[in-house]
């Protein structure tokens, strides 16, 4: 029986450390044993020693490495001890490369490099022809870290800034805009009826009288508009005076439509089937 806990890279120990695994972990099970929750390590547990296996690939690269283990252990990045840190760097490498070629070429590189420095730290220091000291062997290495840290805690600054689609979504609110009410149009067959219809009532009240008169339509029409601008809505069948006889309706239909087609009238309805309205035309200011 084996258990094989992944530690994050944030959580990795370091080479030669002893196991400071608590445990209970506040109260919680930290694994589960055919189903059973592990509130504590058995007394006899075998962990082999392939069991607790550490994942470069949680580091982005060589730097980001160099730079776990030197921030870890609090060395002053500008006088790296340059044994001590190549020494667990490689430790660390060592332990990939036997399961991954390829990702430890890389780290294996950044291993040639740090070993170089450190055997030109062995070596004793030469002044330059000017009387000047060498560069330091670290100078390079110390720019490249730095650099790189730099730009690690800007990419954490952006990536805590809110993101569109992560942290939060665009409000979306439709206002209806359009506040122009539009009245029903009134087919000429609803005209044609309500028409009819006052002239039948008009022929309940006929009386047989010959006599002749001058009908003027554009009298009618004056009259129209006065009966208009005293009321803002009128009935159609209240335009027409059935007891004056069916010549002088049909002028005063005929001054009807003459406005209308003027546009000095609206001919309107509130629905389908309701009673036929008459009123001025609204001219906007």
């Amino acid at each position: 029986m084996s258990v094989a806990p992944s530690l994050p890279a944030t959580e990795l120990p370091l080479v030669g450390s002893t196991d400071s695994t608590p445990d209970v972990v506040d109260g919680l099970a930290f694994a589960k044993l055919y189903g059973e929750p592990l509130f504590k390590l058995p007394n006899d547990l075998y962990i082999p020693p392939d069991a607790l296996e550490i994942f470069l690939e949680a580091f982005e690269g060589p730097l980001d490495l160099l730079l776990y283990l030197i921030r870890k252990q609090n060395f002053n990045i500008l006088d790296i001890p340059m044994a001590q840190v190549t020494l667990q760097y490689l430790e660390y490498v060592e332990q990939i490369r036997k399961h991954n070629l390829e990702l430890a070429a890389e780290y294996l590189l950044m291993a040639a490099m740090l070993i170089e420095i450190k055997s030109r730290m062995l070596l004793p220091v030469n002044k330059t022809e000017t009387g000047d000291e060498a560069e330091d062997p670290r100078a390079e290495l110390v720019r490249r870290l730095l650099e790189y840290e730099q730009m690690k805690l800007a990419a954490y600054d952006l990536n805590a800034v809110p993101q569109l689609g992560r942290d939060f979504l665009h409000a979306q609110v439709f206002i209806e805009t359009n506040t122009v009410l539009h009245w029903p149009h009134v087919d000429v067959v609803d005209l044609q009826a309500a028409w009819a219809d006052v002239l039948k009532r008009a022929t309940l009240v006929a009386h047989h009288k010959i006599s002749r008169e001058e009908l003027s339509v554009r009298e009618h029409m004056t009259g129209i508009l006065r009966r208009l601008q005293s009321a803002k809505f009128v009935e159609f069948s209240d335009l027409f005076d059935p007891s004056k006889g069916a010549p002088v309706l049909v002028v005063n239909f005929v001054a009807l439509l003459e406005l209308a087609k003027e546009t000095l009238i609206e001919i309107t309805q509130a629905e389908a089937f309701a009673p036929i309205y008459v009123r001025l035309s609204y001219s906007p200011a």
